[in-house]
């Protein structure tokens, strides 16, 4: 059943990598909150009609978990995304890329610290080569300027926005049996609403940025690929191979973002990108074949498209 998830979870991890340049891209043309609200605007429009009727059979479990899948909107979808695009005014879209790769290293420790959920040895040399790897990109190659707390403004907002989706990643485990339409749905309607209050100071400070032309394109990107099909891409792979597993493919997002950084923002690769770049790597190799050996899978279930 694990091979199912690994094409989900690989087309997940490059909508996020394009997610980052597309953050980028959206600097000088929609300002962050601005973004994220008329993603999910957006993200809504798209699902509702598909929606409908799933949720309308799913309503009394969803009424039922509000607070939790509020939560969950709120944290996984609005907090991570709004830090990330703020970040991107202050960092390279290939910094925010790699810092993604830390997504695990929550993971792993929240299981821990909540769960009392293991790490195999060789799932810890991966965690600690990410771990190094991350380290690199947020002190841009000097290591020093951590102990000195000497970290870039946006790089330190890119770690916040790492801890949120970390911690929306372990609590999809209390996530209600419901069709994954009505949980996308309801996720997105809590994101749109708690990005209202984020767009309003936006305005009310001066910095709103209304989309042009390229502003709405960037919007529409966002709001099929990364807000629309990753995330329910990425929700089926978590039902899949379990949260552990699942969330160290998020270490292939530094590798999608920067070859799409390069690629289309030009931007420039440092001889420490490279160095991350191969830690990470070898960080998710490691802990995935520790995890498929060790771990083992969640019980069957339905496809997400059976109608349920």
């Amino acid at each position: 059943m694990h091979n199912s998830a690994y094409p989900l979870l690989l087309l997940t991890t490059l909508f996020w990598g394009g997610n980052a340049v597309a953050g980028k891209l959206a600097v000088g043309h929609v300002s962050p909150m601005a973004l994220t609200f008329l993603r999910w605007v957006l993200a809504l429009a798209i699902l509702l009609p598909f929606a409908w009727k799933p949720l309308r059979r799913d309503w009394p479990q969803v009424r039922g978990n509000l607070p939790l899948l509020g939560l969950l909107g709120v944290i996984g979808f609005t907090c991570f995304n709004a830090t990330m695009y703020s970040a991107l005014a202050f960092t390279s879209a290939v910094n925010v890329s790699i810092e993604q790769g830390a997504i695990p290293l929550v993971i792993i420790v929240a299981n821990f610290l909540l769960f009392g959920v293991k790490a195999s040895l060789l799932q810890l040399a991966g965690f600690v080569l990410s771990l190094i790897g991350v380290g690199l990109t947020a002190s841009h190659g000097d290591l020093l300027r951590l102990a000195e707390l000497d970290i870039n403004f946006g790089d330190l907002l890119m770690l916040f926005a790492v801890v949120a989706y970390g911690v929306y990643t372990i609590a999809l485990r209390f996530k209600p049996e419901i069709h994954w339409l009505s949980m996308i749905t309801v996720l997105a309607s809590a994101a749109c609403l708690s990005s209202i209050p984020l767009a309003a100071w936006e305005i009310a400070a001066g910095n709103l940025v209304v989309p042009d032309r390229t502003g709405w394109m960037i919007v529409a990107y966002v709001a099929l690929f990364p807000s629309f099909l990753a995330q329910v891409f990425y929700i089926r792979g978590n039902e899949l191979i379990g949260a552990n597993r699942a969330g160290l493919f998020v270490n292939l997002v530094p590798i999608f973002g920067t070859l799409l950084s390069i690629l289309i923002l030009g931007e420039v690769f440092h001889l420490f990108h490279a160095v991350a770049l191969v830690l990470v790597f070898c960080g998710i190799w490691l802990a995935e074949y520790s995890g498929r050996k060790s771990m083992p899978l969640p019980p069957r279930v339905r496809a997400p498209m059976d109608g349920r």
